[in-house]
């Protein structure tokens, strides 16, 4: 079992202790109304079985040091059930980069971020997105990962993190859709009764199974595609019978007459997907009215749920390349339809990673720099988690007593024009750091390129590491270790103070 320690309880833009829901609104323990603005950090569903871009040259702290800063207060994690596996490995970290995940399975990859994501005020949302690495499945089960399978792996996982509200819930299968043509159906459908292809009934079965164990959950629910499991017959020339189909994971438009019933009240979110033309070119693009028929659509296959104060509604993917005017404008309008502040839909935008193929990233390619055309849209709906909106540091440091403190450096590594280095910090007064902030100086021509265990900014010549918010605290007599990558001659950090006091 895991090694991550219960989060504090997160406050301000992802609320307080656990979360339940009020009607349409997703609301604290506190009953104050929270809007989850998240992304999509996907790889954990891959042979990688854990987080892309841990390969790249951006730490993983640092990665989501800027999701934070950047405003998204929620991270919906996707695994699949070969990640969970006893001997499971993680592949695709650079532990040059990223030392600390060394020889470390992927859950044990996901309990640092858990930990680290929630010391920033974060919430986690785990996404059973593939029974296996290869692929998804129109059904929550295959022949090698049986229902059984798929619902003992989620009852772990809520007793993994039992306690621990960073966690609040389950995803419970990505993006069920249909397969067959009609009336041949052998996809997942909405309320048609069969419990081998009922997606609602079998959303009912594991959301149940987790809430035996972990009542306070949230169950995020997808939609299908075709609400009958099946796709139409569209070469029978008789469109009277063709079914009123949308995304995989999209289709809600059942579940007002056939709603997912949890044994704990106040536990349902639905979570449809919804998508844009660099995915797939749905008919409706093409309508003359484009964009301004795109609200009736949307209030068809999920919006109503909304509307009509039945459930809230969580789209857990929606994303664009944005090479195309019409996809700029639908990811404008579908924001829109969110509405803005706290009121407003919650959402985890697909994705963080450059490399999904047909949406890209928020990310850039070098996993650092930021897509600006796709944040700047999307940036007016966003609520930052507490510790997340700023710097991560304090503008005014606390005072520490002069001597109040040693600095120790190392040297960790070395090549042409660059260098890796350690810089440990104990407080030698008498009182904790709360929170403390350290500095130094680097001489011209030495610069930053990342830093972990603290947030690391440079500034001209000086360096600053402002505690993490999951350690704001350096206690009389504790010390911390901040670690770095810099560019140029490698250079010992001069005149180290923490807050104000030299370090000796």
């Amino acid at each position: 079992m895991p090694a991550a320690a219960p989060a504090v309880a997160a406050a301000g833009g992802t609320g307080t202790g656990y979360l339940h829901t009020s009607g349409n609104k997703i609301v604290d323990s506190t009953g104050a109304t929270v809007r989850l603005t998240g992304i999509n950090w996907f790889g954990m569903e891959t042979d990688n079985k854990t987080f892309h871009g841990l390969w790249s040259s951006n730490p993983w702290r640092s990665q989501l040091d800027t999701m934070a800063r950047l405003g998204y207060n929620t991270l919906r994690v996707p695994f699949s059930d070969d990640a969970l596996k006893s001997g499971a490995t993680a592949s695709g970290v650079n532990d040059f980069v990223n030392p600390d995940l060394v020889g470390l399975s992927p859950l044990q990859i996901l309990d640092k971020v858990v930990d680290y994501a929630g010391g920033k005020g974060m919430r986690i949302i785990l996404d059973r997105h593939r029974p296996t690495a290869a692929g998804q499945t129109a059904l929550w089960y295959t022949s090698a990962v049986p229902e059984s399978t798929w619902i003992a792996n989620w009852q772990a996982l809520a007793r993994r993190y039992a306690g621990n509200t960073t966690v609040i819930g389950a995803d419970l299968h990505n993006e069920p859709h249909a397969e067959g043509t009609n009336p041949a159906a052998t996809g997942s459908c909405w309320g048609c009764g069969d419990p081998a292809r009922d997606w609602r009934l079998a959303a009912e079965r594991a959301g149940n199974a987790i809430l035996s164990v972990q009542p306070n959950w949230l169950i995020f629910v997808e939609g299908v595609s075709c609400p009958s499991g099946g796709l139409s017959n569209v070469w029978d020339n008789d469109p009277s019978n063709d079914e009123d189909c949308g995304w995989w994971g999209g289709n809600l438009s059942k579940a007002g007459q056939f709603p997912v019933r949890l044994d704990v009240a106040n536990r349902l979110v639905y979570s449809p997907h919804e998508y844009a033309t660099s995915v797939f070119h749905q008919k409706w693009f093409d309508d003359p009215s484009y964009p301004a028929n795109m609200p009736a659509i949307w209030d068809r296959y999920w919006g109503y749920l909304y509307k009509q104060n039945i459930a809230p509604i969580m789209i857990g993917e929606f994303g664009s390349t944005l090479q195309s005017d019409v996809d700029k404008v639908w990811l404008q309008r579908l924001l829109a339809y969110t509405g803005t502040g706290a009121d407003g839909m919650s959402f985890t935008y697909w994705s963080w990673n450059p490399n999904s193929g047909d949406t890209g990233g928020i990310a850039n390619d070098d996993w650092t720099t930021i897509n600006t055309a796709k944040q700047a849209i999307i940036q007016p709906y966003l609520i930052a988690p507490v510790g997340g909106g700023g710097d991560g540091g304090p503008t005014t440091p606390p005072p520490v007593p002069a001597g109040a403190c040693t600095a120790t450096y190392k040297q960790d590594n070395a090549w042409p024009g660059g260098f890796q280095g350690s810089l440990t910090i104990k407080n030698t007064g008498t009182a904790a750091v709360n929170p403390w902030t350290a500095t130094w100086a680097w001489p011209a021509g030495v610069t930053l390129g990342s830093g972990w265990n603290a947030t690391v900014t440079q500034s001209g010549t000086t360096v600053t590491a402002a505690a993490p918010g999951s350690s704001p605290a350096l206690a009389a007599g504790a010390s911390v270790t901040i670690g770095f990558v810099a560019n140029g001659t490698a250079t010992p950090p001069s005149t180290v103070k923490l807050g104000t006091a030299a370090c000796g």
